[in-house]
């Protein structure tokens, strides 16, 4: 970069390894030659043109104009170059302050995308909603063009575009704004040092779309892994926007992988049947919707098994997802955490969550298909206010999904022999002088050890 460097940038550059920093100064003379429009030797500073060219196929041209603006806006501690356009320099801080910049060397950054430019002190909830929309639009274009959605087929699930617009609504209420709706760059370094996941979309934006490599940030992992064979029977009522909602927030995070248990669209409509498909698979995750539209469930963080007591722990947690999308955790007034009972006379007979008997968080009633959520004013375990469209809702879809690997005791009858499954065949063979080849090949029990 010559000796005119400011000191701005090499503070910069001293945060990536020795390897890392040819790489990440290299990406200026990558991006000046890989455009078509770029002016030989003699350019000095790179075009929207030129970034377009290399964020064009996974971003909008909208989050591009606003990735261009901020780079554009930086003070890099050397003169401007003539002509407008972003500088060598411009770029260094760019990509080290989204990459592995801290809270308040990236809120300027979200604030000049934000509006646009990099004019202006402050930003409306409006204008951040609007960023944030073509921000998760542009994680969830990159995903797919990298081949990175780990099993999930967008094409046969919920609305994607109406989850981009709920999930760039959740994110936004979480900033402490002013009486005026209004956010200043404090105001954004607060947010983005409590929700990380500001941090993670751009970091994966600008490392994909500009092509940055680095040993020492691998890619985040934004999506679960789905161990789903039923695609193409049914559309899910997921949706990636909701699973970048979720998977942070259950204890094993992004780590294992998500299986279907039980559809309604699948398995039909009857409580006996999702009992039997949901108990004993570890934690799951379920997601139901009225038949008024509202779209909401629940993490359960144990097993669910039949028992007329409560169970689970403080890591279950309610959730609204349509009309807006929310998360309720404990608040610790009782271990009202999750319920399933089925024929008892003398207590409820259903699926539980929160609050009490008849006043459930969220209940799902044995005569299947019929349900609450009551809370006046909140669930008494979950803080959570009214999930469905009325109090008493009808069924109209639900799915169980589990969420860990299959307990040991599942892997261990997928792996037993048809002879341990039915006894009487291994006896018609012994008795028919066939030789049991499987019998020798087994690993011995531990108490045959």
């Amino acid at each position: 970069m010559g000796n005119a460097e400011s000191v701005v940038v090499q503070k910069r550059l001293a945060r990536f390894g020795p390897d890392e920093q040819p790489m990440v100064e290299g990406v200026f003379d990558r991006l000046l030659s890989g455009s078509a429009g770029a002016a030989g030797e003699e350019s000095k500073a790179l075009t929207v043109d030129m970034v377009k060219a290399s964020m064009g196929s996974v971003a909008s041209d909208s989050m591009i104009m606003r990735v261009y603006a901020c780079m554009a806006s930086i003070d890099a501690g050397v003169p401007m170059v003539p002509g407008g356009g972003v500088s060598r320099e411009q770029l260094v801080i760019f990509l080290a302050d989204t990459l592995c910049g801290t809270a308040e060397e990236r809120a300027p950054l979200v604030m000049a995308m934000a509006q646009r430019s990099g004019k202006g002190d402050v930003a409306t909830v409006d204008q951040i909603k609007q960023f944030l929309e073509d921000l998760i639009s542009a994680v969830l274009q990159t995903l797919a063009h990298r081949g990175r959605l780990r099993g999930w087929k967008p094409e046969l699930m919920g609305d994607g575009a109406r989850g981009v617009k709920l999930l760039a609504e959740q994110l936004s209420s979480e900033i402490k704004v002013s009486d005026q709706q209004t956010c200043d760059t404090p105001c954004l370094e607060d947010w983005i040092f409590r929700i990380s996941s500001v941090a993670v979309y751009l970091e994966l934006l600008v490392s994909e779309g500009l092509l940055v490599t680095l040993p020492s940030r691998p890619p985040p992992t934004l999506l679960p892994l789905c161990r789903e064979d039923s695609w193409g029977k049914a559309a899910s009522l997921l949706d990636l926007p909701l699973l970048l909602f979720l998977a942070p927030l259950l204890p094993a995070g992004h780590s294992t992988p998500w299986r279907l248990l039980f559809s309604t669209h699948l398995h039909g409509e009857s409580f006996t049947r999702m009992m039997s498909c949901i108990k004993g698979h570890g934690p799951t995750v379920l997601l139901l919707r009225d038949t008024k539209g509202h779209v909401f469930g629940g993490f359960a963080s144990h097993s669910w098994e039949i028992r007329p007591q409560f169970q689970g722990d403080s890591r279950c947690f309610l959730f609204s997802v349509f009309p807006c999308m929310r998360v309720y955790t404990c608040i610790g007034y009782n271990q009202h955490y999750m319920y399933l009972n089925h024929g008892q006379q003398t207590m409820p007979n259903g699926l539980g969550m929160g609050g009490q008997h008849g006043y459930f968080g969220l209940w799902l009633d044995s005569e299947f298909g019929r349900g609450h959520s009551r809370a006046r004013p909140k669930c008494t375990t979950y803080g959570s206010p009214q999930l469905s469209a009325e109090e008493d809702f009808s069924l109209d879809a639900l799915e169980v999904w589990a969420v860990s690997e299959p307990p040991q005791q599942e892997q261990d009858e997928n792996k037993r022999s048809v002879l341990d499954a039915d006894p009487e065949v291994q006896a018609m063979m012994e008795l028919a002088g066939k030789t049991l080849h499987s019998q020798g090949l087994r690993e011995p029990e531990e108490d045959e050890q």
